[in-house]
């Protein structure tokens, strides 16, 4: 599928949910729309509307998001007002309080009349059907101050392809806006928990980052957790608790081929890709201690890391992959270290008097570290500096656990268990601790790992 005059090209349509299709293959278009101002990608930090990092002041932008003329549904202009609720720095209106229906989605809007609800952006676009069957889809954004046209798209895709054209329109409008790159267009794997808590099948699974179009991939005949997706491809890694030893495997979405890592003489645990997508670090234990390990994919080369008595475990890269950050127990009890992404000396980071720390994942900007925190029977979910400094807990309370990032780094994904006869669910919240959302699952849901923008 090709693309001209976009902000930030995305490769892949899904067309069929079982596969993913390029938009080469698909015969598709996206073109932008004739009077958009399109703005390349390092324009954004000189253009955006919005400064996500501001303090106290901080106000979301309100904007207004029209019905798409001509939409059959599902509605477009619903799935991206779901999206701008949920990310904390755009706030939709209510359309019940729109000063007027939009009739030609090309014609400005009365910027005075939207003026008057407040509205900073006003979304028009339309939906139409092409000769060929295919699905033509069209949005403007307007800024309310000026009267203008900010930005603009049209994409042709198969008509199966509408929810995700909805998730590559927000992405588009958020990047205008903020200036930082979207999230919507991702998909997340996670744990579905279903049945009797003491007979609890956990499967596999994969959704959109907002809850839809969840698929199984695994039929919860062995045990399985601890999924993680490739930053660099459409491949996740889990261990699977089957006959024998726990065993490290790697799935691969868009074909379904599932291939074991290597059976080891112990226990692994906690398997989490580089950057590069290349290798897989991992914690192997014997005896008593549990140190950590990579493999390279290619050769099936081992190397280890960390040789101490004591239980080193939930390694994660740096995004440049210089470094690895991980939870170990050497100084008596859950701390964080930091060391080189050869092994060496290690740097303990987490510092908090009287509190245990877990499940350490660098964000893929580089800028934090999410991690659990337990402390005085509360468990809490937060971010540090790679250095230790500037710790924020986001959120606390009972048992919330297993943060992972967004692929823009401005969100972690978690899930918390409330005890007794319930199961855990899967929420989300904003780096800065500004909002909290729930992610909707079918049933029971844990682990979340999500995965890259779908590129």
């Amino acid at each position: 599928m090709r693309q001209t005059n976009t902000d930030s090209p995305r490769d892949h349509l899904m067309s069929d949910p079982k596969m993913l299709f390029s938009r080469r293959q698909m015969g598709g278009l996206f073109t932008g729309l004739a009077g958009a101002s399109l703005l390349p990608t390092s324009a954004f930090a000189q253009s955006k509307y919005l400064d996500i990092r501001r303090g106290s002041n901080f106000q979301p932008v309100p904007i207004a998001v029209t019905n798409f003329a001509g939409d059959q549904g599902p509605a477009l202009s619903g799935i991206i007002t779901n999206n701008f609720a949920r990310s904390v720095f755009l706030q939709p209106l209510e359309p019940r309080s729109f000063p007027e229906q939009i009739s030609n989605p090309d014609a400005p809007p009365r910027a005075d009349a939207w003026r008057m609800i407040n509205a900073q952006f006003v979304v028009t676009g339309r939906v139409a059907r092409a000769p060929d069957g295919r699905m033509q889809t069209q949005f403007r954004l307007w800024d309310v101050s000026t009267g203008q046209q900010v930005s603009g798209q049209q994409y042709v895709t198969d008509p199966n392809n509408a929810r995700r054209v909805a998730h590559i329109v927000s992405d588009a409008i958020f990047s205008r806006i903020t200036g930082e790159k979207g999230f919507f267009d991702s998909r997340v794997v996670f744990i579905d928990e279903s049945g009797p808590k003491e007979r609890r099948a956990k499967r596999l699974a994969i959704m959109d980052q907002d809850g839809a179009n969840v698929r199984y991939l695994s039929g919860g005949e062995d045990l399985v957790v601890t999924p993680r997706f490739s930053p660099s491809s459409q491949d996740v890694a889990y261990m699977s608790f089957g006959k024998g030893d726990p065993r490290v495997f790697i799935l691969n979405i868009e074909t379904g081929q599932r291939e074991v890592v290597g059976n080891f003489p112990g226990m692994t645990f906690s398997p989490r890709f580089s950057p590069d997508g290349q290798k897989i670090i991992m914690s192997l234990s014997q005896g008593s201690s549990s140190n950590l390990f990579t493999m390279d994919l290619r050769s099936r080369a081992t190397t280890r890391l960390t040789d101490t008595a004591g239980i080193d475990t939930s390694p994660s890269y740096s995004p440049d992959g210089a470094q690895v950050v991980f939870e170990s127990d050497r100084g008596g009890t859950q701390q964080i270290y930091v060391m080189g992404a050869g092994g060496g000396g290690a740097k303990r980071i987490s510092y908090s008097d009287g509190a245990r720390y877990s499940t350490p994942v660098w964000s893929p900007k580089g800028d934090f570290i999410a991690f659990t925190r337990q402390k005085g029977g509360s468990f809490g979910v937060g971010v540090m500096k790679p250095d230790g400094s500037g710790e924020r807990i986001i959120t606390e309370g009972y048992h919330n656990e297993g943060p992972t990032w967004a692929p823009n780094g401005l969100y972690v994904m978690f899930f918390r268990d409330p005890g007794g006869g319930g199961g855990p669910k899967i929420f989300m919240a904003d780096v800065f601790g500004r909002g909290e959302f729930p992610v909707p699952t079918q049933s029971f849901g844990s682990d979340p790992a999500w995965g890259p923008l779908l590129s």
